[in-house]
């Protein structure tokens, strides 16, 4: 069959979608940058973004700028309000790969990073964690999120042996293990919480998502999980590709499928219970950010992966803008604000394209 012409129109076609997906994504890493200003000039003190800028600026390597602020304006921007967005877009960004993994992974349109009972397993750590007398708390990190984390990667393990077959894995055995060990984690932490006394309030304010009193040190303990969790998936992405074609056929073309699922899977698990173990279990982000990007760009996802990254971290960004400021002092749970905002979006763009997702 003769090569394609660089000139045809399938091979100009293609260009152009490469090329707007590239100018796409340098757009989206600039208005991620801008929104993390403008983020944190916003809140109870008002900064000018002016004043913001110069004080970010500053602390690159190689720029010195001489201060024209407050010493306490710096502290509000460096290690209040800056931390806090940061974790944020971390966060954001972990929720949006792992469901698009988990999309492409099971080929189903309605997989989120919680389908497997990541969710409900840290969950039940943390309700552990809240219910522990004081005296348990671990040196340097909290015993909320230690054990929210163990929690997460127990019951992915426990869903995993419950469903393995053999040596393969079959996706819908996965899929309703997941569902009948979420079930069951559930009633337990619903037990746990109506039993929690004074306790309530702060438990069911984590299970809602929250990235209030977010500091530094939670920022440099996730971004490891985070970012190799992020490396191996996106190093995976053309595999990704393949297996929206039957296994049967990816097995044909040389994938090794059952070694790739479980590789996805503990990538797309590990940032996922990172992300909940520090600020509760934030629904929506992993489905919606996904969709949006499929219907906007393309199911390729070699750019998916990136583009749902910064659309991730962007979108995790503002909604807490909104969290903190609409009612303050007053905070209102991330997970109602990323329910009420995504649902509408996806509704819009679904309407608006009248296509299939894949």
């Amino acid at each position: 069959m003769p090569e394609k012409s660089k000139s045809s129109p399938q091979a100009i076609g293609y260009l152009y979608g490469r090329r707007t997906r590239i100018f796409s994504l340098l757009g989206l890493g600039i208005i991620l940058i801008l929104i993390i200003g403008i983020a944190t000039s916003i809140g109870s003190v008002p900064i000018p973004l002016g004043t913001t800028a110069g004080i970010l600026v500053d602390k690159l390597p190689f720029v010195e700028i001489t201060p024209t602020w407050q010493d306490a304006t710096a502290t509000i921007v460096l290690d209040i309000r800056l931390p806090r967005i940061i974790l944020a877009g971390l966060v954001g960004a972990a929720l949006a790969v792992a469901g698009a993994t988990y999309q492409g992974l099971f080929r189903n349109p309605l997989a989120d990073p919680y389908l497997i009972g990541v969710a409900q397993g840290a969950s039940l750590g943390a309700v552990i964690g809240f219910l522990l007398p004081a005296a348990w708390n671990l040196s340097g990190m909290g015993v909320i999120p230690v054990f929210a984390f163990i929690g997460a990667i127990a019951a992915t393990v426990v869903v995993y042996f419950l469903s393995r077959v053999g040596k393969t894995l079959p996706v819908t055995t996965l899929i309703l293990a997941g569902v009948a060990l979420s079930a069951l984690l559930g009633s337990i932490v619903s037990y746990l919480v109506i039993s929690s006394g004074s306790k309530l309030h702060s438990i069911v304010f984590w299970m809602m998502g929250s990235f209030s009193g977010s500091a530094w040190s939670e920022v440099f303990l996730v971004l490891p999980y985070i970012a190799v969790g992020i490396a191996v998936i996106v190093i995976f992405a053309r595999l990704l590709n393949v297996m929206q074609l039957d296994e049967e056929q990816a097995q044909q073309l040389g994938v090794n499928v059952e070694k790739f699922k479980i590789i996805l899977l503990a990538a797309a698990t590990l940032i996922t219970a990172a992300s909940v173990a520090f600020v509760g279990t934030i629904g929506f982000v992993g489905i919606i950010i996904p969709h949006a990007v499929r219907l906007i760009w393309g199911a390729d996802h070699r750019f998916l992966l990136p583009l749902s990254i910064l659309t991730g971290a962007i979108f995790m960004i503002l909604t807490d803008l909104v969290s903190r400021t609409v009612l303050a002092p007053t905070e209102i749970p991330i997970g109602v604000i990323t329910a009420i905002c995504g649902a509408p979006f996806f509704l819009y763009l679904l309407r608006r394209r009248k296509r299939a997702i894949f």
